[in-house]
This record gives C-alpha cells, sequence and structure tokens, in this order.
C-alpha cells in the first residue's frame, strides 16, 4: 500500500479538527496534542541554534555535569526541551499530571499552576530530547511523547496512575530535529507525517498513514555490545550477517543512528528492524530503553504503521508496568523480521527448558 502525499497544504490543525469530527479524538485530546507540538517547534528552533545559542555541551557546573535519575549526564538542551514541555503544558487545563524520563517523578498539574488552572483528563510522559548525546556531532535527535488517560475519579495522580499497559495509549508521536523538523502522529488511526514549513511555522500532513513494509534488509543494533548479547541475540545477528549464503539467505545492510527518533523514522520510512537487546551490561536494569517514554510509544506508532513491536519475547504494548522509569529490550520494526527475532528467542527458551 502506497502512503498517501498530499498535492495541497494540510495542516496539523486542519487533520486534527476532521479527526474530532470523526470521532476519533475529544476536542481536550486535540489541544492537548497542539501543545505539545508547539512546544516541539520551540524546541527545534533551540536545536538549531547549535553552538550560536551557547546550548551545546553538558547541563551543570564546568567539570561536573548534571545527572538525571537514569543516572546519565545531562545535556544542556536536555533540560531546555524538558522546561520548555512542562512549561508549555503548565496552563492549558487539559492535563491531570506529566512524567519526564529527566524527572524523578511524575508531577500533578496543580504543583505547576500555581494560579489554579484546572486539571483535565490526560497524563503526558515524554522524553524531552532522545539522542543527546549526537547534540554536539549534529547529528538528529528528537521530542518522543505519549498520552494516557487519568484514571476516572483521580484528582492528583501520582506515579502509580501511570503505570499502564500500552495498549491504553490514546496518543503516541515524536519529532525529529535534523535537515527538517518531521513530527509522526498516531492517535489510534494510522501513523502520519507533518513536516515543519519554517516559513510559515506550522505542521503540514506530508505523509497519510505510512506503511512499513513487511520484509526488509536492513536492520539497526548497535553491535559493540555484540560480546554481551544473550545466546538467541548472537544466533539471530549472526544469521543476518551470513548473507545470501547463510541459513537467511539474503544480504542484510547495517544502519546505526544511536539516536532512536532517528533510526525508528528511517525503518518507517523504508523499513528494517530496530533492536536493543538484553544483554550482560543492562541485565539487572531488564534492558536499555524506557518503557514509558521510548518502547511504548515507539511500539504504537509501528503497529499503527503495520509493523511489530515486541521485547524479544512479548508484544511491547501488552507488558504491565511495575515502575515509572522501568526498562526493556525492544525489537521493532518490519513485521516479518521482527517475528523473527522472536522466533530466535522463543526457540531458545524452549531448549533451556529441556
Amino acid at each position: 500500500m502506497t502512503p498517501n502525499r498530499p498535492t495541497s497544504p494540510y495542516s496539523l490543525t486542519r487533520f486534527l479538527i476532521e479527526e474530532e469530527r470523526a470521532g476519533h479524538i475529544r476536542p481536550d485530546l486535540r489541544l492537548l496534542i497542539e501543545v505539545v507540538t508547539r512546544a516541539c517547534k520551540r524546541i527545534s528552533i533551540e536545536v538549531g541554534k547549535g553552538a550560536l545559542g551557547g546550548v551545546l555541551g553538558d547541563a551543570g557546573t564546568p567539570g561536573q555535569a548534571s545527572i538525571n535519575v537514569q543516572g546519565e549526564a545531562q545535556k544542556k538542551l536536555d533540560v531546555i526541551a524538558n522546561d520548555v514541555l512542562m512549561e508549555a503544558n503548565a496552563w492549558g487545563g487539559h492535563l491531570a499530571g506529566l512524567a519526564s524520563e529527566e524527572m524523578d517523578h511524575s508531577v500533578p498539574i496543580q504543583d505547576l499552576s500555581p494560579d489554579g488552572s484546572p486539571a483535565g483528563n490526560y497524563l503526558l510522559l515524554f522524553d524531552p530530547l532522545d539522542g543527546s548525546s549526537n547534540i554536539d556531532v549534529n547529528i538528529s535527535v528528537g521530542t518522543i511523547f505519549s498520552v494516557l488517560r487519568c484514571p476516572e475519579g483521580v484528582t492528583k495522580p501520582a506515579d502509580e496512575h501511570y503505570l499502564q499497559p500500552g495498549t491504553e495509549q490514546l496518543v503516541a508521536g515524536y519529532c525529529t530535529y535534523g535537515p527538517n523538523t518531521t513530527l509522526v502522529l498516531t492517535i489510534g488511526h494510522g501513523t502520519h507525517a507533518f513536516t515543519l514549513d519554517r516559513e510559515i511555522g506550522s505542521f503540514t500532513l506530508t505523509t497519510r498513514g505510512m506503511r512499513i513494509p513487511e520484509e526488509t534488509q536492513e536492520f539497526a543494533v548497535n553491535m559493540s555490545n555484540q560480546r554481551h548479547w544473550q545466546p538467541p541475540m548472537q544466533a539471530y545477528v549472526a544469521d543476518l550477517l551470513a548473507g545470501k549464503t547463510g541459513p537467511r539467505s539474503k544480504d542484510f545492510n547495517m544502519r546505526w543512528v544511536a539516536s532512536m527518533v532517528a533510526d525508528v523514522h528511517r525503518l518507517l520510512t523504508r523499513g528494517g528492524i530496530f533492536s536493543y537487546p538484553l544483554d550482560a551490561k543492562c541485565e539487572a536494569k531488564g534492558g536499555k530503553l524506557r518503557l514509558m517514554y521510548e518502547a511504548n510509544p515507539m511500539a504504537m506508532l509501528v503497529e499503527q504503521a503495520g509493523g511489530a513491536a515486541s521485547t524479544g519475547r512479548q508484544r511491547m504494548l501488552e507488558v504491565t508496568p511495575t515502575g515509572l522509569h522501568q526498562r526493556v529490550p525492544v525489537f521493532l520494526g518490519s513485521r516479518n523480521e521482527v517475528e523473527a527475532a522472536v522466533r530466535y528467542h522463543r526457540e531458545h527458551d524452549v531448549e533451556a527448558a529441556i
């Protein structure tokens, strides 16, 4: 199925209004999406300034980088992007609370809005600047976000109210900040791409109904971790590298940007599989990538585009979260290739159980 590329300008606002009229989203959810995407436009401007805006390098004092809840050094733009999203969503009245990869705990909207702005019906989760380690070398980075419904009767949500499986997501999306700024969005009715028209300052629909090819010959993985991988991942990648003479009977190319939004955007555009498997370095934490801020929203986008997403042993969107910053292994992209990776894990587990 060939994606539908509009022949005339078709704004994000028009798209969301038509989705509202079709009964796919409520008016308050439409307005929330517009607030988040406006914040992404601000972040795009800050990213685009680079060294001219003094936004490169680590946050914190000279010689002492600021460390976030993940135990990672924060970049200046991590902090800026987080602040932009917090400020943009503090007053709109659409949120009950929000949670960020950069913060220890979720924040009820009342704590952000001392003037008494009303609390809304939704919970927002976001990774304000994914791939921020690449900022200083001018490689694409991005913002990932997800929206859940606030449980009924909860007026001041706490961390436990966010622990909903990915199947409960109402909205998922990301913005990539690169040669152009692209918004990829799903509200549960397909995955769609919008490009920021910098001259008029608005997102324009450029691909309606993105579709990931079921077959692929591209894979994305951090090969420097190969020695730490578990046996099923070792076997899977060994067969990919064996090419036409191996059991897969075709040559594969490897691509790796080390910015999840860039790697996922590539596979949404032309197919592929993105993998961050469990390995000896991250096994104690459960994986490398965050379920709530990265894996779940990306899984929803990929599934809505005809792809698949798994931990290697379970459908990603069916994982029951146990913590706000829970980590998981990730396999997502072209359906048949994700199923192949899962098969290697399943067959290994069966043999190990004998």
